[in-house]
């Protein structure tokens, strides 16, 4: 019996079909990830799966403010039968900087689901298999990722005088990261963290802003968490975004316009406080980030002065 083909490729299939037969024509906007997964009834790392096929056979590309469309030059379908990339070593001028390089540089442009062993060998020229002799695995590359965006940003030493001023500079300094690299904070982990020097220099950096006030170990280490939970659940925000606006081309701006009806019929006469909140609060991510820092840095500064009464 022949095994089943699996769906992200059935799925795959059919997209493609639409594109080479001129159904879908260069520069339409192809279904989203999340509209994959309704259409066809699928989980959102299959739907992930068909678009990231789809990207490396050269038959989709993403534009910003449109999200995933047909590219502009569709080339030939490459197989996995018949590849037209070499599978070779790779040439001698490839380094382990330009593999980072250039898997930094598509997850910065269409996220981390993107950044397959396949698609960065496209992106580089080379084959898959040739990747292997600077990255182990998936989760290998991401890890040397995290590592080398982050020890791009370095911290000063010693840093600014004061507690309260170092704490603003490493949590700024991770915010401006995780702006600059939107996939950064979904490749991090509390519970099960990233074992890189970038990420522990950070880390080591914020328990010395922090020796000497008189606090244990436990609480020096869990202020260094919260500091960094601040950055990241913002800017887990910001990086949902930027996605949504590139799947459905609509800004937030417009996106809100829409939604005007519907937040009057909601919150006319049941809430009144929140209909008489300025509705830009919210989209101002910049600004909660900063009101956050200021007024999680005026609790750490209570319970400071606790300690030492």
């Amino acid at each position: 019996m022949t095994p089943a083909e699996p769906p992200y490729r059935r799925i795959a299939a059919e997209l493609r079909a639409g594109i080479l037969a001129g159904e879908l024509r260069p520069g339409e906007r192809l279904p989203s990830v999340r509209q994959i997964a309704q259409r066809w009834g699928v989980a959102l790392a299959t739907a992930t799966r068909v678009m990231a096929t789809l990207r490396d056979e050269g038959l989709a590309e993403t534009r910003v403010g449109s999200g995933a469309v047909v590219a502009r030059a569709v080339r030939p379908v490459v197989t996995a039968r018949r590849s037209a990339r070499p599978t070779g070593p790779l040439p001698p001028s490839l380094t382990r900087a330009d593999v980072l390089r250039a898997a930094v540089a598509i997850a910065d442009r269409e996220g981390l689901d993107a950044v397959t062993m396949r698609r960065l060998a496209a992106e580089l020229g080379t084959g898959p298999m040739s990747l292997y002799r600077h990255v182990a695995t998936k989760d290998d590359l991401v890890r040397q990722m995290v590592d080398d965006v982050v020890r791009a940003a370095e911290l000063p030493d010693p840093g600014p005088d004061g507690w309260r001023a170092k704490l603003e500079l490493v949590a700024r300094r991770q915010w401006a990261l995780s702006r600059r690299h939107l996939w950064l904070a979904r490749a991090i982990s509390f519970t099960r963290p990233l074992l890189v020097p970038g990420l522990a220099a950070y880390t080591e950096w914020t328990l010395r802003a922090l020796d000497g006030l008189g606090l244990s170990p436990r609480t020096r280490m869990r202020e260094a968490l919260t500091l960094h939970a601040l950055v990241v659940t913002v800017a887990l925000s910001l990086a949902d975004e930027v996605e949504a606006e590139q799947e459905t081309g609509v800004t937030l701006d417009r996106w809100r316009q829409t939604q005007r009806e519907r937040t009057g019929e909601l919150l006319d006469g049941r809430f009144p406080l929140l209909a008489a909140a300025p509705g830009d609060v919210a989209a101002d991510l910049d600004g909660l980030f900063e009101y956050g820092l200021a007024r999680h840095l005026d609790g750490f500064a209570v319970l400071l002065e606790d300690a030492r009464t």
